[in-house]
């Protein structure tokens, strides 16, 4: 059994307390060495160096620090410093945002109060809530932070905040005398307080049950420190990538040298030769512009209200297939609002946005006429006065203190120029009868409201309120409340409820002057009935079109929420996220099904409601087994293991707690749903572009390897260097790339379903882009250098020679990077200067290699020379054939599927 189970006495026989005195000062100390301080623990930090040390374990790394050992070895010092400079300067790159699960956890300690008050000895003192003890009476009041988890002894009036634990939209009714049997939810366990909520209304007193990691906020952050990071979509692309780049490398190295030792050429020679290869094999610059172009996506959707914390989740959010979302505060506005009320036997709907009192009144389309409606004001007057609540526009925007349900009823009375505070002026409160959870009715008295005399003012759950009543104001008169009328107000109720409206019924009663003893069955009997107000935390208005651009984008939105199925269901219609009710299903449903068949529930399941936060785990691991990238939304300590599971955790910047911010990988800055789809689009923008860039990349690196590998076939010597081949893979080709980065969105790329992250990072039609590409650019850079071998020998004037293809191989390469912005489209559709950034990196580009040519200190370092008038028409003639040869490649490729839809 539970402590929920049981009742009062067993719970304090179990934990060896007196009711009246708590522990002694012995006993709680003998206690706190058993079970340990109230506080939650950390696991040991990785140390800066074990972070650098892991950015050394990639494939490509290994062997570029391979080859700048062997660049050592033989004496070439400066290749093997720059060699090694790349790999210390992708590797700062990549240590970034480790440590989440820590931060996690040293948030969840910061949610925990500081000090609490407790019963020792038969003393109420405040202790620091570390000390607390399980087994420790715990004296609770409104506004204190529940130290522990706690059973519930006494309550009154009691009210807990819980939404951060359990999503639950408004504070929870507590009730110590409840009685529970069987498993129930946290949401659902009335007679238990839980670690770190607060108390909003009344009092209590309770033993507790748990502290520490065994609270159930504890249980939260244990579980956040056990799930590892797993890598992302674009990690294992690259990873992959990483390890068919470095084996054809090593095999290519390994053939060349062979091939070169055969032809009788010296070992040395060969060894350099090999080390040529592997550096124009390599993309040296391919993790630190990948790095860069993700930061600089970050900064666009900081821009957007979305703060990425993560670099690669930037990319993932492309690939998103299914959001899980919160309810509350991310499709909803998190602002209880009045959207109907029924008053003179009239339904009337109530206009307007949260708790700004602005919005017009109308009845079947039109704004009220008030003298039409005798009783409107008397409605609002009840619900503004016998109210605790109100209105603060301090800080320039409209917010409630105090209960969510009598704020939205203020704001509604505030559409019709009634204020609480004019009100209250006017008709003083002078007594009243507090809420409870067994009258459920509050009600207040004012004087001065009729002919002088003192009014009772009720409002409560309608079903109690109208059984109490025994006449109605209906149309300026007051009639008996008969029966037939009393069927048509229930009904009435009946059907706001059926939209998942909150209902609340107001009614009052007149005295010549307040009651001397006034009891609950003397006030809130007899009286007059007046009308209902119906109110909703409403879907935000940007919301429904969200989902809908989500739904052309191939994307499931899913809403996991703690609030109730029926008000779940309702929001979600409303959003046109579910058709049938079969849809929605409760959290205890989940209890009973197995991990196999909640994966095939989660196929058509698209509300989940009353849920804990084990089985927001559950729906999400079930959603990634199947196949699914999963986004999951969330505010709470209670979503904290959900977002920490899902592939890209989402958390909300204003409602967000600090577990939640920390362990997600995205934080929205406007809680806004509609900036979740904003990101995926930028996240799809950017992948398309890592593609792009990639694709430049290594067409560009194949090209150079063809050219080495075919010069040593037919016997020519080395066309480039080490250090001119690093020149072109850090220089020449990253900032074209980088321009490539931040290419903008092709057209439909929303209308697309989103990418199946099992595929390769090259498909066909880019491998087979890549070797036209490569074909064309090593083509042009031979004709080049047998033309300069030709024109000045391979004796003394070799370094002119390399000079002509080196010069032919960055421009064809810059030329080439115009026609890399699109795969599909031909640069006279998409434009020559439409990515004004690829201009500029081009000019860089170029500028710079003019100036290794034509800078005496610099010839001297990459073994160039100046070239000759004539040998620029030749380089430039050359440079072209890449450039066409890829714009043609596209026409021919776009023809060709054409032809086959044609076929099809």
């Amino acid at each position: 059994m539970e402590w929920y189970n049981k009742g009062k006495n067993e719970v304090l026989k179990e934990l060896k307390t007196d009711l009246s005195v708590g522990l002694s000062e012995k006993e709680a100390k003998r206690r706190l060495e058993l079970y340990g301080k109230n506080q939650l623990e950390t696991h040991t930090k990785k140390s800066v160096l074990s972070k650098l040390l892991a950015q050394f374990a990639d494939f490509l790394i290994v062997i570029l620090l391979l080859a700048a050992g062997v660049s050592a070895f033989v004496g070439e010092r400066e290749d093997a410093i720059i060699i090694l400079a790349i790999v210390v300067i992708n590797a700062v790159l990549g240590i970034y945002q480790e440590g989440k699960a820590e931060k996690s956890v040293e948030a969840l300690q910061k949610l925990s109060a500081l000090s609490a008050k407790v019963v020792r000895e038969g003393q109420l003192m405040v202790i620091p809530a570390a000390e607390i003890v399980p087994g420790d009476l715990v004296v609770l009041e409104a506004g204190d932070i529940i130290p522990a988890d706690i059973r519930l002894l006494e309550s009154s009036n009691l009210k807990v905040e819980e939404a951060s634990l359990t999503g639950e939209s408004v504070p929870v009714e507590k009730d110590a005398k409840s009685k529970i049997v069987g498993y129930v939810g946290i949401g659902d366990r009335h007679n238990m307080g839980f670690s770190s909520t607060i108390v909003t209304y009344g009092r209590g007193r309770g033993i507790v049950t748990a502290t520490g990691h065994t609270t159930e906020i504890g249980n939260i952050a244990v579980k956040i420190q056990t799930y590892d990071d797993e890598e992302t979509p674009l990690q294992l692309k690259l990873n992959q990538l990483g390890k068919v780049l470095g084996t054809l490398t090593i095999a290519i190295c390994i053939i060349v040298f062979m091939v070169g030792i055969l032809q009788g050429r010296h070992i040395l020679k060969m060894v350099l030769t090999s080390i040529s290869l592997a550096v124009a094999a390599i993309p040296e610059g391919l993790p630190a512009i990948v790095t860069i172009v993700l930061s600089i996506g970050m900064n666009r959707m900081a821009g957007k209200n979305a703060i990425v914390k993560k670099l690669l989740a930037v990319e993932t959010l492309g690939a998103t297939s299914v959001i899980c979302s919160d309810k509350t505060g991310t499709l909803t506005q998190n602002e209880m609002t009045v959207v109907k009320a029924y008053v003179d036997d009239k339904i009337l709907d109530v206009e307007g946005i949260g708790y700004e009192p602005l919005g017009d009144i109308k009845y079947k389309g039109k704004i009220v006429n008030l003298s039409s409606f005798p009783n409107l004001r008397n409605l609002v007057s009840i619900g503004s006065l016998s109210n605790d609540a109100s209105l603060d526009n301090s800080s320039g925007m409209y917010k409630i203190i105090g209960d969510p349900t009598e704020g939205a009823i203020i704001t509604f009375a505030g559409k019709l120029g009634q204020t609480s505070e004019q009100l209250n002026m006017v008709y003083p409160r002078v007594a009243e009868l507090p809420f409870d959870s067994l009258r459920k009715m509050m009600t207040t008295f004012h004087s001065n409201y009729i002919d002088g005399k003192v009014v009772s003012f009720t409002k409560g759950a309608p079903d109690i309120v109208i059984k109490k009543c025994t006449k109605i104001a209906l149309n300026g008169r007051v009639i008996d409340f008969t029966k037939e009328l009393k069927e048509k107000v229930l009904s009435v109720n009946t059907e706001f409820a059926r939209s998942a409206l909150r209902v609340l019924a107001t009614a009052y009663k007149v005295w010549d002057r307040l009651p001397e003893d006034p009891s609950f069955e003397v006030v809130e009997n007899d009286m007059i009935f007046v009308g209902l107000v119906g109110m909703i935390d409403p879907p935000r208005p940007e919301v429904k079109k969200s989902i809908e651009l989500c739904r052309e984008a191939g994307i499931e939105t899913i809403m996991i929420t703690g609030d109730y199925k029926e008000t779940a269901y309702a929001i979600a219609k409303d959003l046109g996220m579910v058709q049938y009710e079969h849809q929605a299903i409760m959290g205890d449903d989940l209890d009973n099904l197995s991990d196999e068949e909640l994966r095939e529930v989660v196929k058509e399941t698209k509300v989940y409601a009353r849920v804990s936060p084990e089985h927001k785990v559950r729906i999400v691991t079930a959603l990634k087994e199947n196949g699914h990238i999963t986004s999951m939304t969330g505010d709470g300590v209670n979503d904290a293991l959900a977002l920490k599971k899902a592939d890209i955790g989402v958390a909300m910047g204003i409602t967000g707690t600090d577990v939640a911010k920390n362990t997600a990988e995205v934080i929205l800055t406007d809680d806004n749903f509609a900036t979740i789809v904003n990101a995926v689009e930028e996240g799809r923008i950017i992948f398309s572009n890592i593609k792009k860039f990639v694709f430049f990349l290594l067409s560009c690196n194949i090209g150079e390897i063809l050219l080495v590998f075919i010069s040593i076939l037919v016997g020519w010597e080395v066309p480039l260097l080490p250090i001119q081949l690093l020149w072109l893979n850090l220089v020449t080709d990253s900032f074209p790339a980088l321009a490539l980065g931040v290419e903008n969105a092709e057209p439909g790329i929303m209308k697309q379903p989103p990418r199946n992250t099992k595929d390769p990072i090259l498909s066909k039609k880019m491998l087979g882009g890549i070797m036209f590409q490569a074909v064309a650019i090593s083509f042009a850079s031979l004709l080049a250098y047998y033309w300069a071998m030709k024109m000045y020998g391979t004796g003394r004037g070799l370094i002119h020679a390399r000079s002509v293809v080196f010069t032919t191989i960055i421009l064809s390469e810059l030329l080439r990077a115009f026609s890399s912005r699109s795969q599909t489209f031909t640069l006279f559709k998409i434009g020559f200067f439409t990515n004004i950034r690829m201009v500029q990196a081009v000019f860089a580009s170029f500028a710079l290699t003019v100036v290794v040519l034509y800078i005496p200190a610099l010839n001297e370092v990459f073994d160039v020379v100046p070239l000759t008038f004539r040998d620029w028409q030749i380089v430039v003639a050359f440079s072209f054939i890449p450039l066409v040869v890829g714009e043609l490649y596209k026409d021919l490729f776009k023809n060709k599927v054409q032809y086959m839809k044609k076929r099809a």
